[in-house]
């Protein structure tokens, strides 16, 4: 059983970028021509000049661009293994091997690699390497700027276990029913403890999506101790996810907001609706609940919710899509992220 460790501590944000995400491979495309576009409007000496220029330097960019971002996705693994320096390091090796390869193998295609002198070979060294770290100070501070909302969403978590009527309507559901069903209320504790024990750990980047299933469930069957039949929850789980991982606590939250933003305020209760899916390579979450007025929104729900979309965009970038509708006596959520497969223990 992994050790418990504090909610507050600090996140790391020394870590590569995921060379195997298509919004990642977006962001490199776009900033290393935007940077080839710079490089031939300082050199050009007319408007006209200035788009002849990127398309020499383009002849040479674009092989070396396609080829490290292909070697970085077959690396990208092990990359990501290393110690921060050392992946940093790693990488700029890789792009300037390639550069040179391509520089010296290409020979006269390249205007700007015809010459292969000493200054040659080290010009292309400088440039590479300072597109490459150029680039990787911007994804760290792209990471710092967003891996607040990973800390954010465990301490949300945990607050919202440990907020008083949720912590003292649990504990009177149990003492309500200890003596009448010893054996429903042992499980009720059980569920709490489970609940209090994954808010406080420390979560890693992802959780295999059954175990986040487990855990919704049980919160639902604390909620359904006061609720009563005013609580109820149908569950269509595609076989298909056994193997799935998804970023941690993102189902519960969920339910959490349908339950206390959107049921609870009904006097007759309603129907909690949980939809897990998987469609190709991406899996989707939805969930559906009735609500009291046009969409049963409060601060802590959108809170929730805003802190859901970061988390996802931190992890997936653009491959993350999460969409919200609300009617006039429910509130939808589905999000839609990309199928991630867990890797065998052995």
């Amino acid at each position: 059983m992994p050790k418990d460790q504090s909610i507050n501590q600090k996140l790391s944000p020394d870590a590569l970028p995921d060379f195997r995400i298509l919004g990642s491979t977006l962001r490199i495309v776009l900033l290393v021509n935007g940077i080839a576009l710079l490089q031939a409007t300082a050199q050009a000496v007319s408007l006209q000049n200035i788009l002849q220029r990127f398309v020499d330097l383009s002849a040479f960019l674009q092989p070396v661009l396609l080829t490290c971002l292909l070697v970085l996705y077959v690396l990208n693994d092990v990359l990501r293994r290393l110690v921060y320096w050392q992946g940093v390091l790693s990488v700029v090796a890789v792009v300037v091997v390639i550069t040179q390869a391509v520089s010296y193998l290409g020979g006269d295609l390249y205007i700007s690699a015809r010459e292969t002198t000493p200054f040659n070979f080290l010009q292309n060294t400088i440039l590479s390497s300072s597109v490459v770290l150029i680039l990787l100070v911007y994804f760290k501070l792209r990471t710092l700027s967003l891996s607040t909302a990973v800390h954010d969403a465990r301490m949300q978590a945990l607050q919202a276990r440990i907020r008083p009527h949720f912590l003292f309507n649990s504990i009177n559901a149990v003492l309500s029913i200890v003596r009448a069903d010893p054996k429903r209320a042992e499980t009720a504790l059980e569920d709490m403890a489970d609940l209090f024990r994954m808010a406080m750990a420390d979560n890693q980047e992802m959780t295999p999506l059954r175990r986040e299933i487990a855990l919704s469930r049980q919160y639902l069957a604390l909620e359904k101790l006061r609720l009563g039949e005013r609580l109820m929850e149908s569950w269509q789980i595609d076989e298909s996810l056994n193997d799935a991982m998804v970023p941690p606590l993102m189902l519960q939250p969920l339910l959490e907001n349908a339950v206390y933003h959107g049921l609870e305020p009904l006097a007759e209760g309603g129907l909690i609706e949980v939809k897990l899916y998987r469609t190709g390579h991406e899996v989707h979450l939805d969930v559906r609940n009735p609500c009291k007025g046009q969409n049963g929104l409060h601060n802590g729900n959108k809170m929730a919710l805003a802190n859901i979309r970061e988390r996802l965009a931190l992890k997936f970038d653009v491959e993350a899509k999460y969409t919200a509708e609300s009617g006039s006596d429910f509130y939808h959520v589905h999000i839609q992220m990309p199928y991630v497969k867990e890797k065998s223990s052995a």
